[in-house]
C-alpha cells in the first residue's frame, strides 16, 4: 500500500463527498418544493373555492416565494444537522466511541482479555510507527465488529465490541487489528467522520418527521399528517444517505483486507475471524441506535443487510474471505461460546506460531548499547505501510523492555516520569540537581519514580525511545487537564534547565504535545493548504540545512550533503533553495518549518521525506540516532514512519 497515494486519494474521495451530498440535497430541496406547492394549492382551494370572478384556483408548478422559503428552510435544516454532528466529533474518535456505548480500556487493566487486546495494539503502533491509540470496548455489543475513529492519527481510537475480544483467538484479533490500523493509516478516518456529520444532515428530515407522528393530543392530526409527509422525503435522504456510505465504504474494505494480511503475514488469522462472523448467531450486528450512522466504519456489516446489493456498506463475507484464503471450503463453523473460550484458553498456553520469511536483524540489537550503529539502507522507508518484519521486530522490542518500563508506559503519572527519565542530563551534578527541583515540581512519587527509571532508559538504544514515547501517549492521554499542564510546563522546563536545546528534546517535545494539545486544548489540526512546493521552499531550506548542519562538522561535507537532498524536493525552481548557516536554521526556525510543512498535501510530504532521508544518508550511512530523528520530522508530518530494520 503506498501511504501518500492512498491519503490523496482519500482527499480527492471528499470531493466526490461532496458531490454525492449536493445531489442528495437538491433531490430533498424538489421534493420539499412540491410538497409545500401541492399543500399551499389545496389549503387555497380549501379556504377560496372560487375567485372573484367565480373561476376555480389554478395551479402552477413555479412560485419564486415558495422555492426561496423552501431551499433556506430545507437547507437550515440539513447544514444545521451537519454543524451539530461535526461540531459533537470535533474531539475525534473517542467522542464516537462514547456514543456507541463504548468504555475506555484502562492502559494498566490486569483483565486477561484486554490485556491481550491492548498488547496486540501496541505491537501493531510500534510496528506502524503511530501513536499508541486509546483503545475502546463495546461492553453491550455481542457481535464480532471493530472499528477505527479519528482526524489523524493523533487521536485515533480502535474499539471493538465485547464478543471480539471475548471470541477471537490472538492471532485472529491480530487480523482484525490489522485491519482497522489499515484505515488509520490510508486517510479513512477522517473521511468517515466527515460522513457521518453529513448523513446526519440529510437524515434530519425524516428524524422531524418520526418526531412530529409520535405527537399525542386533541389537535395531532395536522402534525401526524406532516410528520408522514416528511418521513416521506426524508426517506431520500435515507437512501442516499446508504449509498453514500456503500460507495465510500465497500472497496476499501477489500483493501483493509489485504494490508492486513500483509502486515501480519498470517491471512489464517484475519480468515479465521471472518468466519467466526459467518458462523456465529449475533453475527457482526450492533445494537446501538448509533449504529446505522457508523456503519460504513465498522470492521464487519453491523446493519441487517440491505434489499438491494448495491447499497451495502461491506462486501458480503463470502468474497471477502476467498480473496484472502483460497483454501476454504466455503462453510462456516458453528460457534459455541463455550467450546470457543475453552480451546483459546488451551492456544494461549502454546508458543505463538511466528509467520516470517527469513530473519530479521534490528538496528544495534534489541538493547543494544551502541546507538551509533549504521544504517546501509537509505532509501525512503516504507511509510504507512509496516511489513511482517515491523510486527516481529514490535513484539521483540516490546517484550525486551524490563517489567519496570513496561509498568510506566501505562499508567498516566508513571508514564510522566518516563519521558521525565529521557531528559535527564547523564552528568551526575546536573543530574542531581534536575531531579531536586523536578521533586519541587511533580512530588517525590513522580520525581522518584524518574530517577528510578534513568539508569534503565540510559541503557536502551535510541531507536527505543521514540516507540517507548508513542506507546506512554496512550497513558499519557488519560491525564487531568490540570496534571497535562503542569506536565507540558515541566517538560519545558527540563528541556531548558541546562541552557541549551538538543535536537533529541526538541523533538520528544514536538511529538509529545503535538499529539496531546489537541485533545486537552482543542489545537486546530493541520489541514491541507499547499499543493505546489514552491511557497514552501524557504521552511525546507531550513530543515534540509539544520538536518545537513547536524551530519557533519565540515563545510565541504556539509555542502555536499544538502546538495544531495535537494533535487528530490522536486522543485521547478529552486531559487531560496540553497543551504543556510547554523543561525538561520536553529530549532526555534526548524519548529515553524515543520508547522508549514505539515499543511502540505500527501504527494509534497513524500518528496519533502525522501530529501531528508538523502541528505542524512549522503555519506553512505544512517546512524541510529539519525534513523530515529528522521522519524521523529516523519511523524510531526503526520507521516507514520515504521522502524528501520533490516532483512539478512
Amino acid at each position: 500500500m503506498d501511504f501518500f497515494a492512498q491519503q490523496e486519494k482519500a482527499r480527492k474521495k471528499t470531493k466526490w463527498l461532496v458531490l454525492y451530498f449536493s445531489i442528495a440535497v437538491m433531490f430533498i430541496i424538489a421534493a420539499m418544493y412540491c410538497v409545500a406547492l401541492f399543500a399551499g394549492f389545496f389549503v387555497g382551494a380549501h379556504n377560496h373555492r372560487y375567485f372573484d370572478n367565480g373561476q376555480a384556483p389554478q395551479f402552477f408548478w413555479w412560485d419564486s416565494n415558495v422555492f426561496f422559503y423552501t431551499v433556506v428552510g430545507t437547507l437550515a435544516v440539513i447544514l444545521g444537522g451537519c454543524a451539530y454532528k461535526i461540531h459533537e466529533l470535533a474531539d475525534g474518535g473517542g467522542a464516537l466511541a462514547e456514543s456507541l456505548g463504548g468504555r475506555l480500556v484502562a492502559s494498566n487493566t490486569t483483565d486477561p482479555d484486554e490485556r491481550k487486546l491492548l498488547n496486540v495494539v501496541e505491537e501493531m503502533a510500534i510496528a506502524s510507527g503511530v501513536p499508541m491509540p486509546q483503545v475502546y470496548v463495546l461492553d453491550q455489543e455481542q457481535g464480532i465488529n471493530a472499528f477505527a475513529a479519528g482526524h489523524s492519527p493523533s487521536d485515533a481510537v480502535v474499539a471493538v465490541t465485547h464478543g471480539c475480544m471475548k471470541l477471537l483467538s490472538r492471532e485472529e484479533l491480530q487480523g482484525v487489528i490489522g485491519h482497522e490500523f489499515s484505515h488509520i493509516l490510508n486517510g479513512d478516518m477522517r473521511l468517515n467522520l466527515r460522513l457521518i456529520g453529513i448523513l446526519f444532515g440529510i437524515l434530519c428530515i425524516a428524524t422531524i418527521g418520526r418526531i412530529l407522528m409520535s405527537v399525542r393530543g386533541r389537535n395531532s392530526a395536522a402534525p401526524a399528517l406532516a410528520g408522514v409527509l416528511l418521513l416521506i422525503i426524508g426517506s431520500i435522504g435515507v437512501f442516499f444517505g446508504r449509498l453514500i456510505q456503500a460507495a465510500v465504504s465497500r472497496q476499501r474494505e477489500f483493501l483493509a483486507d489485504a494490508s492486513s494480511v500483509q502486515f501480519t503475514r498470517n491471512p489464517l488469522g484475519l480468515s479465521g475471524a471472518l468466519q467466526k462472523i459467518g458462523g456465529y448467531g449475533y453475527g457482526s450486528w450492533l445494537v446501538s441506535e448509533h449504529a446505522p450512522d457508523a456503519g460504513h466504519m465498522f470492521f464487519g456489516n453491523g446493519n441487517p443487510r440491505p434489499v438491494f446489493s448495491m447499497m451495502a456498506t461491506h462486501p458480503p463475507l463470502e468474497d471477502r474471505i476467498r480473496k484472502i484464503d483460497e483454501s476454504w471450503d466455503g462453510k462456516f463453523p458453528h460457534m459455541d461460546t463455550k467450546e470457543v473460550r475453552a480451546e483459546m484458553a488451551k492456544q494461549a498456553q502454546k508458543p505463538r506460531p511466528v509467520f516470517m520469511d527469513g530473519r530479521m536483524i534490528v538496528l544495534g540489537g534489541i538493547m543494544a548499547q551502541d546507538a551509533q550503529a549504521p544504517v546501509k539502507r537509505y532509501q525512503l522507508p516504507n511509510v504507512g505501510n509496516p511489513t511482517p518484519l515491523h510486527l516481529k521486530y514490535a513484539e521483540q522490542l516490546r517484550d525486551s523492555l524490563s517489567d519496570t518500563i513496561r509498568a510506566a508506559v501505562r499508567e498516566p503519572l508513571g508514564a510522566t516520569a518516563l519521558i521525565y527519565a529521557m531528559l535527564l542530563s547523564n552528568d551526575d551534578n546536573e543530574r542531581s540537581r534536575q531531579l531536586a527541583e523536578l521533586e519541587q515540581r511533580v512530588g517525590t512519587s513522580v520525581g522518584g519514580k524518574a530517577a528510578e527509571l534513568f539508569p534503565e532508559v540510559s541503557k536502551i538504544a535510541a531507536h527505543a525511545h521514540l516507540p517507548m514515547i508513542n506507546l506512554a501517549l496512550g497513558a499519557l492521554g488519560q491525564l487531568t487537564g490540570e496534571q497535562y499542564d503542569n506536565f507540558s510546563h515541566t517538560i519545558d522546563w527540563l528541556i531548558r534547565s541546562n541552557g541549551k536545546l538538543q535536537m533529541f528534546e526538541f523533538v520528544l517535545q514536538k511529538v509529545v504535545l503535538r499529539h496531546l494539545d489537541s485533545q486537552f486544548h482543542g489545537a486546530r489540526k493541520p489541514v491541507v493548504q499547499f499543493y505546489a512546493i514552491k511557497p514552501l521552499v524557504p521552511d525546507c531550506a531550513i530543515l534540509l540545512s539544520a538536518l545537513a548542519n547536524l551530519s557533519s562538522n565540515n563545510p565541504a561535507e556539509i555542502q555536499k550533503a544538502f546538495d544531495t537532498g535537494a533535487p528530490y524536493l522536486r522543485s521547478p525552481d529552486d531559487t531560496g533553495l540553497q543551504l543556510l548557516p547554523p543561525p538561520q536554521c536553529d530549532l526555534d526556525q526548524v519548529d515553524a518549518a515543520l508547522n508549514q510543512l505539515a499543511q502540505a498535501a500527501p504527494i509534497l510530504k513524500r518528496n519533502i521525506l525522501e530529501a531528508c532521508v538523502h541528505v542524512v544518508g549522503a555519506d553512505g550511512v544512517i546512524l541510529e540516532t539519525e534513523a530515529e530523528l528522521l522519524r521523529a520530522i516523519a511523524d510531526t508530518l503526520d507521516c507514520p514512519m515504521p522502524p528501520l530494520v533490516q532483512p539478512n
